[in-house]
């Protein structure tokens, strides 16, 4: 196991804990390790989608309706 210092208990689908048992030993990594990638993977997704609200917070806001009509009008849809 790498510098992992925390310990939790999670519960998997059978199917889904049996592709991770058997990815982790095809990569010759722990499934703790697999696990902790993709949480990290995630949250560096919320992060980058957090970023992309917070540039866009001042962006004029318009319907659905609003937005059908002109896709509408434009041949769209």
């Amino acid at each position: 196991m790498s510098t992992l210092s925390k310990r939790s208990t999670i519960y998997f689908e059978p199917a889904i804990h049996q592709a991770l048992k058997m990815r982790a030993v095809s990569s010759n990594v722990s499934v703790s390790e697999i696990v902790d990638e993709a949480v990290r993977q995630l949250m560096r997704e919320d992060k980058e989608d957090l970023q992309t609200i917070s540039e866009r917070v001042k962006e004029p806001e318009i319907s659905y309706e609003t937005l059908l009509q002109d896709l509408q009008q434009h041949g769209k849809i």
